[in-house]
């Protein structure tokens, strides 16, 4: 063998190295190691012409330069492999992991990189019907064809990401950290993934979903108004009959699902949108945040912590009535895009309820109406701040348990029956109502909940946050979770196990439910507006420095009053015994109090 031979085997193990690594770099190699054996090949290189070119140019230069020049000569077999690593694809990749980030098929229809003069996702403009909205079949049809325009980003991730283990795999799930100071339920901690991972994660395709395949919704454009208990005009007042059939899940199915009234989700279905917000609400692809403040109750709350991919790629809408819309033009300047920060603020008329608490569950609910090109959404109450990227959440609670539906469970109730006594005990709602829903739900089978129930882990759900896939079973559930918010009381909690109930005795679906201080991790919970106003206006007063003043001020007085008496020390530790009983009475009743507090909540 010749010098170049040796020189050719350590270059073809360097290769091997990088290639079984999957792009880490390759632990250098003992340099003497490499240069002996090529010491000892040029002695037997006979007189070929490249063998006697290298021992004559080793003959005039050192050791020390040869070591030197070997470094030289491996670094630029390096260099060449990685440049040559970036122009090719990892073929070894296992399936289902997207390894090409920035030109992959997948990504680029799940991102939906065509971007608008406002930075956000769209379609191609001629995919938009005549009366200026696109449909869904006509945006798919659409959907393949924004490939150049992903080469105009002005950054990217790195091209390959290749995953051969979970980074979260060895992580333990560990109890919420002690604080003296809150001693409530408080976050625990949770292992995300980076974005770019988390994208390298993302299913190449959409869950699949079980039996039902297609779903269209009721529209009756005659429906008139009804004075009945059971639902309203623009659910479209379904009968007991149609509400059993709609859990009799075929192939192809049509059931209530709101905006009855009309075609096309709002316009002049009640819920009514401006067609300009509706255009770019049916532009927005891949995934929506979707958020809303009806009746002025919460303040508005800016995402944090959301990467410059997702802010690209992502839309954040927040819904708003006039009233809401009035209260922050106030305070806050929105502009012509009509945006306020990350959200696009998207005004609602024409409301198709009284109650700000139900008009909220129009969007909490039946998102993949409004959004009917989105893959998935994350829907979070008015009173939250999302701290945590969209696609982070994406893949820690779909993609990562390959489920297509998950909302957290209650942080300490797990039965409904418990969830109504509290909800009664709190004022939350008409209790009339309450019992009437319960003993309904009662002579429909609901049980209380107990550990025969497993794998379900609680009938209760916190429903301020919803992530979830649009695939047809998930557009079910929530239609049909919708028709009994609308039949019954809005309180959403008391509903939530009975239509998954009756969808997981005829499909084999559940919707996965998380831990709530695992929610607690990436959302921040904020008062409402009358608790900040009030708050505002009667703030605490400073008890303990207006009780120091008190003790400085009367001990001079009782000294100038008495100043030859030696026994006026030994009256103070009689006064702060009578002070430390008071206080601990005062102390007692604060405990009391707040335990009623607590109560109400």
């Amino acid at each position: 063998m010749s010098g170049v031979g040796s020189l050719g085997l350590r270059s073809s193990g360097s290769y091997g190295s990088l290639q079984q690594s999957n792009g880490q770099s390759p632990s250098p190699s003992p340099p003497l190691g490499a240069r002996k054996p090529g010491k000892m090949s040029l002695g037997g290189a006979g007189a070929g012409g490249r063998g006697l070119l290298f021992a004559r140019i080793c003959k005039l230069t050192s050791r020390r330069r040869r070591m030197l020049l070997l470094l030289l000569v491996a670094a630029a077999v390096v260099v060449c492999f990685f440049f040559s690593s970036l122009v090719s694809k990892d073929e070894d990749a296992p399936p289902g992991i997207e390894t090409m980030l920035g030109f992959s098929d997948q990504v680029r229809s799940f991102v939906n990189p065509v971007w608008t003069s406002s930075g956000r996702p769209t379609i191609h403009g001629d995919s938009l019907s005549r009366n200026g909205l696109s449909t869904a079949s006509q945006t798919e049809k659409q959907s393949g064809s924004s490939h150049d325009k992903l080469r105009g980003l002005s950054w990217s991730f790195p091209p390959s990401v290749v995953l051969e283990h979970h980074p979260c795999e060895n992580f333990s799930f560990s109890s919420p950290p002690i604080d003296r100071k809150r001693t409530g339920p408080r976050p625990c901690p949770v292992c995300y993934v980076p974005v770019e991972q988390a994208l390298a994660l993302m299913p190449s395709a959409p869950s699949s979903s079980p039996v039902l395949r297609s779903l269209t919704y009721l529209s009756d454009g005659n429906l008139i108004l009804k004075e009945s208990n059971s639902g309203s005009l623009f659910g479209g007042y379904p009968s007991l009959e149609e509400r059993d059939k709609s859990y009799d899940i075929k192939d192809s199915m049509t059931v209530h699902c709101g905006f009855v009234r009309g075609k096309i989700p709002g316009v002049s279905t009640g819920f009514d949108i401006d067609r300009a917000d509706l255009s770019e609400m049916w532009q927005c692809q891949g995934t929506v945040v979707a958020s809303a403040i009806f009746g002025n109750y919460d303040l508005m709350q800016q995402p944090e912590n959301v990467s410059m991919f997702s802010k690209d790629t992502v839309c954040f809408f927040m819904f708003l009535d006039e009233e809401t819309e009035a209260a922050i033009k106030n305070t806050t300047t929105i502009d012509n895009s009509k945006r306020i920060g990350l959200w696009r603020v998207v005004v609602v008329r024409n409301l198709p309820y009284s109650d700000a608490r139900r008009n909220g569950k129009v969007p909490k609910l039946l998102l993949h109406r409004l959004f009917p090109n989105v893959r998935y959404s994350i829907w979070i109450d008015g009173k939250l701040k999302l701290v945590r990227d969209p696609y982070q959440l994406l893949e820690r609670f779909l993609w990562r348990k390959n489920v297509s539906f998950a909302i957290s469970r209650h942080y300490r109730r797990f039965d409904v029956f418990e969830e109504a006594e509290a909800n009664k005990v709190g004022g939350k709602y008409d209790n009339a109502s309450i019992d009437y829903q319960i003993e309904f739900y009662k002579r429909e089978g609901l049980t209380h909940y107990s550990p025969a129930k497993l794998p379900i882990t609680s009938d209760v759900p916190e429903g301020c946050v919803i992530i979830r896939e649009h695939i047809p079973i998930t557009n079910l559930f929530t239609c049909l979770w919708f028709n009994e918010v609308d039949r019954f009381t809005s309180r959403d909690q008391l509903s939530f196990s009975t239509v998954r109930d009756k969808i997981r005795t005829r499909v084999n679906w559940v919707a996965d439910m998380f831990l709530d201080c695992e929610r607690r991790d990436f959302v921040v919970q904020a008062y409402h507006r009358e608790l900040w106003e009030q708050i505002l206006r009667n703030p605490p007063p400073p008890q303990h420095p207006l009780v120091h003043q008190q003790h400085r001020k009367m001990l001079p007085d009782n000294t100038a009053k008495e100043p030859g008496k030696a026994s006026a020390p030994k009256k103070l530790p009689a006064k702060r015994t009578r002070d430390k009983k008071s206080s601990s009475k005062r102390a007692h009743r604060t405990k009391v109090t707040g335990g009623k507090e607590f109560i109400q909540l």
